[in-house]
């Protein structure tokens, strides 16, 4: 790669600036290790911070980091190092055995999955010093959670652009949530770039495969379905809601007092 050739032109970086910009998610002194999946999106964030770390006006430190769950024997190494050495970045990685761990747990394999992945990154990003993690999560993600948590557990709730976690004192950001996947996957194309197959088992065969076929179905019939579904995700005071369900005690609380109002007017003067 040319080094005065950009690793993705400015104008398909308008949508990471506007994420970094809206939602603060950069402050001096910054140390950003990257999820590095090996897929599509992870590449993309990965091209796409190491361009914009060479001008942006808040200097920060980048890397990137795998979790091999071992679904495979092949683990592709060497070549996730090559791709991180083309934009001048270190690269970890370490073995976590998901399948071992959810035999061990049982449950659901992909929440298995997650949070191990999570756990392992969070853990090597605190040992290595870095304060924040990025994650590839682009539009599509976060609309398909939205609608998840809505359809499965009556939530409206989704991730988050940025996301302080108390415990390890790691902040997670999502710099790509302003890409459709489709924009994602044009990109990659044109960018050249050469995603490594996942080697999950489950791959195409989980809820949120589901959710997102269930969505498109929707959005044939409705074609404004998603866009609605993503407005929905941001706090609005167009949003007419219920209060929060109280709980028992209070609930008891409320009838007690309802009731005494009638007791009161009834008592002889």
């Amino acid at each position: 790669m040319s080094k005065n050739k950009p690793f993705v032109p400015a104008e398909d970086l308008s949508k990471l600036w506007r994420a970094i910009i809206e939602f603060d998610m950069l402050q001096p002194g910054d140390r950003i290790l990257v999820g590095l999946s090996g897929g599509k999106d992870s590449m993309l964030l990965t091209a796409m911070l190491a361009e914009i770390k060479k001008y942006s006006p808040i200097p920060f430190e980048l890397a990137c980091y795998t979790v091999n769950a071992m679904f495979a024997p092949d683990f592709p190494r060497q070549r996730l190092q090559e791709f991180c050495a083309r934009y001048g970045l270190e690269h970890y990685s370490d073995d976590v055995d998901v399948m071992a761990a959810h035999a061990r747990k049982g449950g659901s394999p992909c929440f298995t999955c997650a949070y191990f992945r999570r756990a392992a990154t969070n853990r090597r990003a605190q040992e290595l010093g870095f304060n924040k993690v990025a994650l590839a999560h682009h539009n599509d993600d976060a609309v398909e959670t939205f609608f998840m948590n809505l359809v499965t557990s009556g939530q409206l709730r989704t991730f988050l652009p940025v996301t302080p976690l108390s415990r390890s004192g790691i902040t997670v950001l999502r710099p790509l949530l302003y890409y459709r996947e489709s924009e994602i996957r044009q990109l990659v194309a044109r960018l050249n770039l050469e995603p490594i197959k996942n080697p999950c088992p489950y791959d195409g065969h989980t809820m949120r495969q589901d959710i997102k076929e269930h969505i498109a179905q929707l959005n044939d019939r409705y074609p404004e379905i998603y866009e609605h579904l993503a407005a929905a995700m941001r706090c609005s005071q167009q949003q007419e809601l219920w209060p929060g369900k109280p709980d028992a005690k209070e609930l008891v609380g409320k009838f007690r007092a309802f009731w005494q109002r009638k007791q009161a007017t009834e008592a002889p003067k």
